[in-house]
């Protein structure tokens, strides 16, 4: 599968054996080719420029590849070529495709610039990917009797949900999306591999059919979604580049996501961690705003029995303090501290870096010496009025400089303390679209950016001398490398209706595990009761549990232990070294199917080695139901006898062929296959 590129008839031609990328010099027109005969037809480039006119690659008036012709290159990516086609037109800035190509795998990256001939160029649109299917045609050739794509959000706030549609239908997903066909799971996956400046949006729309009649990629999105109230951010300069864009086809589109997530991952490394899964609790679920010192220290004497069960990591146990903790006292703070650290755990802090809580805009701001107050930091539109708020917060200027003075006192004093953990939250409204104390500043990715690797050089083991997990909690997706864990979605506590919203997260995100961050965060596992929920049944209570088991996983506890339930299901629950070995691996579990809508799927498996582990859930609270797994399904061969464990029964059985699980209201069973 060698690399190959000529310029013959007039057309690009460059391929590697899975793919091939057909650029017509003619027409401006680009054809993307597999090897499996998919094709994604008719695709071209565009921009908004002076003030919103849209400017297509095929509408200019001479198309020719670049001077330099195709380079060989070699990096992280492996060995593969570049090169690039220049669009060029009186009076419209030039536009230069360019295209990577590498040995031995099915997908290419596509980016696009524009260069003023005269002078700068301003834009908050630019897409490098957009294709219209020609009449009575679909614009992704993929023979399917269903086609879905993917909305994935652009972060995890208020409750948002991924989503497989299916066509005909429209959606806009945000950063990646992937179109894939449920029953043989072969599907295409696209997404942005840059998140230093852009939001990338994804629109899809099926007009009839199994059929793609349009797809467009673009930089500039900004909206409901994202969080803002107003456009995105307009970029400006003699040269502007577009997202560069992930373009593959893949026989299964699981594989294409996690393909996705690596392909992050060389771009922007993750933040690494090599101190195991942590494992422990945090306050919030347990007593929200009713956080004090007593509860504090009779969870860390609480979990302190448990160790020997083997409810830690490495030795590891963190308790986290999460809001309200400044309902301590300092020398009640330093008390705590200590006295966890005295039980052989690790205490973990909470803080929000970008966000004012509060309508007293003139409170002068911690760390600043009195030189700002809150209305300075606080983000403003373009007619200088404080954008409304978001969450009950109000958004800080990550670029501002009292806003970097406030950040190195909080993290100064945390680490001070003796903090190692610590659960940033609501970063979101630093991701915003608006003005910049730093005008260099012209988007809210380039902001965030910027706030968020403060914090993360601030916390590096290299200058405090010891270790610090930090842990996204509301958050975009992307950028990813400034964490070592991400809530895989809002908040999830105890019952069964939170069970299967955060399943519904893994069921379409499992794929950010181990690729763009070291673990997905389930949220607080709450095994009887939050302090906001009534007590869950028993089964509510396992699924919980096992729903975090599998996510890859932060596997901290969220129950006030001083109720005697609470601890019985601890003390049973959290001592069974099968079900503790599962997220000790740190690794996610992948959904069986992706046809389910908004709602998650009800079977995940992992393999491991030899064996394979299954875990299965029913999501009604009321009615025994049976699910029959395919064995097919799961890829392992049909006629073969095996060794089925029950890991909560803990009971054996020899089986052959498909499983037939029967659940209990509510139930939830992990089981483990060995051949």
């Amino acid at each position: 599968m060698t690399l190959s590129f000529q310029e013959l008839n007039n057309q690009v031609v460059g391929e590697n054996g899975l793919c091939r990328i057909i650029v017509d010099l003619a027409s401006g027109l680009i054809e993307y080719e597999w090897d499996s005969g998919s094709r994604l037809s008719g695709a071209y480039s565009a921009a908004r420029i002076d003030g919103g006119k849209y400017v297509a690659s095929t509408e200019y008036s001479e198309h020719k590849l670049a001077a330099s012709g195709a380079q060989m290159i070699r990096d992280d990516f492996g060995t593969g070529c570049r090169f690039s086609v220049i669009h060029s037109a009186e009076s419209l800035p030039v536009m230069t495709q360019t295209f990577w190509l590498y040995e031995k795998v099915p997908y290419f990256f596509v980016q696009v610039e524009l260069e003023g001939v005269s002078g700068e160029l301003e834009t908050n649109y630019i897409s490098p990917l957009t294709v219209d299917a020609a009449k009575g045609s679909s614009a992704l050739e993929m023979a399917a009797e269903e086609l879905r794509a993917l909305l994935v959000p652009f972060d995890n706030d208020k409750w948002v949900r991924y989503e497989s549609t299916a066509m005909p239908n429209q959606l806009e997903s945000y950063e990646v999306t992937a179109i894939f066909e449920p029953a043989s799971r072969k599907g295409l996956v696209v997404g942005s591999v840059t998140h230093d400046t852009w939001k990338t949006g994804l629109k899809v729309v099926g007009h009839e059919g199994a059929a793609i009649h349009h797809l467009e990629v673009y930089g500039g999105v900004a909206g409901e979604y994202t969080r803002d109230t107003i456009p995105h951010g307009t970029l400006i300069g003699k040269t502007i580049a577009s997202p560069r864009i992930f373009v593959g086809m893949y026989a299964d589109y699981r594989t294409g996501l996690e393909e996705y997530g690596k392909a992050n991952a060389v771009i922007a490394r993750p933040l690494q961690w090599e101190h195991g899964v942590p494992f422990g609790w945090n306050s919030w679920s347990a007593a929200g705003g009713e956080l004090d010192y007593e509860l504090y220290t009779h969870t860390s004497d609480f979990l302190k029995r448990l160790h020997d069960g083997g409810f830690h990591h490495q030795g590891t146990v963190y308790i986290n303090f999460d809001s309200f903790w400044t309902n301590l006292t300092q020398q009640q703070l330093e008390d705590a501290v200590r006295h966890v650290r005295d039980n052989g755990q690790k205490p973990g802090i909470y803080w929000t870096p970008f966000a004012f809580w509060g309508n007293d805009f003139d409170r002068v701001v911690e760390g600043t010496d009195g030189k700002y107050t809150y209305r300075d930091l606080l983000l403003r539109d373009e007619q200088g009025q404080i954008l409304p708020d978001l969450d009950d917060g109000f958004a800080i200027d990550p670029t501002h400089p009292g806003n970097l003075m406030r950040t190195e006192w909080h993290l100064e004093r945390f680490v001070r303390w003796g903090f190692d953990y610590i659960k940033l939250d609501f970063l979101g409204h630093g991701a915003l679209e608006g003005v910049h104390f730093d005008k260099e500043v012209r988007t809210g990715l380039q902001a965030y950016n910027l706030g968020m690797a403060l914090i993360k050089n601030r916390l590096d083991p290299m200058v405090i001398g010891r270790p610090f997990f930090i842990n996204l909690s509301i958050a975009p997706m992307f950028p990813h490398q400034y964490a070592h864990s991400r809530r895989i979605s809002c908040d999830a506590f105890g019952t069964l209706k939170d069970t299967e919203y955060m399943l519904n997260s893994l069921t379409y995100g499992w794929w950010m595990n181990g690729t763009i961050y070291p673990f997905n965060d389930p949220d607080h596992t709450v095994l009887y009761k939050s302090f906001n929920q009534e007590p869950t049944m028993v089964q509510e209570g396992r699924s919980r549990l096992n729903a975090s088991l599998i996510a890859g996983t932060v596997l901290l506890m969220g129950d006030d232990f001083r109720k005697e339930e609470a601890r019985t299901r601890a003390e049973d629950w959290l001592t069974r070294p099968e079900l503790l070995k599962i997220a000790k691996t740190g690794k996610s579990f992948i959904p069986l199917e992706g046809n389910t809508d908004a709602a998650s799927a009800d079977v995940f498996f992992q393999m491991a080695d030899d064996d394979c582990f299954i875990a299965v859930f029913n999501y009604n609270k009321d009615e025994t139901v049976e699910k029959r797994i395919s064995i097919e399904r799961l890829g392992l061969p049909q006629n073969t006898t095996y060794e089925l464990h029950d890991l909560w029964e803990e009971t054996t059985h020899q089986s052959s062929g498909d499983l037939s699980v029967l659940l209990e209201p509510a139930e939830s069973k992990i089981f483990k296959l060995i051949f």
